[in-house]
Order: structure tokens, then sequence, then C-alpha cells
């Protein structure tokens, strides 16, 4: 298992009860976690620091208590790079902390294969890219990124980051877009990338409600991806949280539709505690040429 050691502005204090309790900045948060089933060390609603609670709704979906007044939206930073939070009707925060491990190997892989002055950007395609960690990692490091994702509102969110991190406007291109249909028109175009990133939902639906679920979709959208990578590729990350994929399964998938390549490497990751254990948050692969 792989887990970030350089968050300042971020922990998980405690985990337990199918919760967890986390400080983003100076804000304490307390939401559920499925995977965090075994028994709690204390009463979390007791926590005089808790700013907010997120409880689920028989009914689906659920809704914010807040405790202590707190900010509607704030920043945080790891290492270099910054990004807003706020709190959403669907438990998230706009940012996955754990990422960060993915963040620094594909930062340390693009300023690698860029180091030389004659060396052209790396070009990346970040699918289901949300608010944009992967993004901002991404351009921060030096890359050209393609940032898509079906929300417009999560795009705008992205948009925002990168204003914040001072990143030039030729430095990502923002698509609102369905991924499969964005990869199959880019694949017509001709379009070519140095690196893919994708951190697909187990369910869900495109701008025009094109509907997507990970069991049916997946294989078929990663090999259709391999028409996309540039002559010399640099990387293919792929990521899962919701849908509880083996890191195997991953790797398998990345092995039987990418071909040859240096490497392909899967593992779990996970979020340090304050309890001297390890929160599991999802699993990712990637494969590798250079």
């Amino acid at each position: 298992m792989k887990f970030p050691s350089d968050w300042k502005d971020f922990e998980v204090v405690a985990t337990g009860g199918s919760e967890k309790l986390e400080r983003w900045g100076s804000v304490f948060l307390l939401r559920p976690d499925p995977q965090a089933i075994w028994r709690a060390g204390f009463d979390f609603l007791k926590f005089d620091k808790l700013h907010a609670k997120y409880t689920r709704s028989a009914s689906g979906g659920g809704s914010w208590e807040f405790i202590k007044k707190m900010p509607d939206e704030w920043v945080i930073g790891y290492k270099n790079l910054k990004f807003l939070i706020s709190p959403t009707n669907f438990k998230h925060t706009g940012l996955f902390p754990e990422q960060a491990v993915n963040w620094d190997l594909m930062a340390k892989s693009i300023c690698k294969a860029t180091q030389s002055k004659s060396a052209e950007a790396v070009t990346v395609l970040n699918l289901f890219g949300y608010t944009g960690g992967a993004t901002i990692a991404c351009a921060t490091a030096g890359a050209v990124v393609t940032h898509v994702d079906a929300s417009k509102g999560m795009v705008e969110i992205c948009k925002r980051n990168c204003k914040l991190n001072k990143l030039p406007a030729t430095s990502v291109r923002f698509l609102v877009d369905d991924c499969v249909k964005l990869v199959e028109r880019e694949i017509r175009r001709g379009k070519k990338y140095d690196a893919i990133v994708m951190d697909p939902p187990t369910f869900g639906r495109g701008a025009n409600g094109e509907v997507w679920k990970i069991e049916e979709s997946l294989d078929y959208l990663v090999g259709k991806c391999r028409e996309l990578l540039s002559d010399k590729p640099l990387f293919f990350l792929l990521n899962s949280y919701t849908a509880g994929l083996q890191p195997t399964v991953m790797k398998n998938i990345l092995a039987r539709n990418l071909g040859t390549c240096k490497n392909i490497d899967s593992y779990e990751i996970g979020l340090p505690t304050g309890e001297g254990i390890v929160l599991p948050a999802g699993c990712s692969a990637i494969a590798t040429w250079r």
C-alpha cells in the first residue's frame, strides 16, 4: 500500500463506526467512510473542534449539520499546490487527499521527461478530471493538460484551481464532455497524448445523459485510449475508489489493452491516521514506458 506522508494542511484524526474525522486546514469535518467498519475509539460528536458532520439519508443522498461557524470555501496546500475546499451535498469536499501519492508520481515522471531544454512539453489527457487535482499536479510540473469532465460545475472549479495556482492559460484545455465520446472523437481527429490519467466513477451520466457503468465500460475505454497514446508515451494511470476493484484487476485491464510497456505497477492507496493505522482509500495501476 502507498500513502502520502507530506500533507500538512490535511490529516485523518480518527476513524471508526463507518466514519472518519478529518482536519482540512483549520476546519474539522466528520464524514461517512464505508471502509472504517471497526469500532471508533471515542465519540466523534464530543470532539470539541468539530465544525460539521455529514449524515446520509435513508432515501439517498444526505446533508451537512453545521456545528461551528466555518467558511463556505477555503484553500489548503500540498507542497507547491493549492486547492479550493468546500463541502458539497454529496459529502465530498472537492479533493481526494490520498491522490497526492499519484500527483507526486506523475509530477516526477513529467519533470524527468522534460528536464532537457530541447524536450517538448508532455501532453496529458485527464479523463473524469473532477476538480483537477491531477490536472494541477501535471500542469505545475510542466505538462500541457486536456481536462475532461461531464460536470460543468466541476470543470469550473478546476478553472478556479488553475488560477489559484497561477497556471498559464495555455497549460490547460477544459472540456465539458462525456469521456467515452470525447475519446472516440479525438481518435477520429488523430489526436495524440503522451500520458493519460483516468479516475472513473462506478456509475455516472455524461453531459448529454450518456450512461457510464464501470464494469461494462472501463475495459472498452482503456482499449480506445491506447489509440490516443503518442509514439513515445510516458504513462497511463488508472485509479478507482468507489468500485472496489482489486489492484490486480486494474493491472490486468492495462496489460490486456496497452500492449508493450516498460512496467505496470498496481497498488492500494491509503491515508495514515492519528491512531497509527491506515485507512484504505482505493487503488491505482500505472503503466510506464520510460
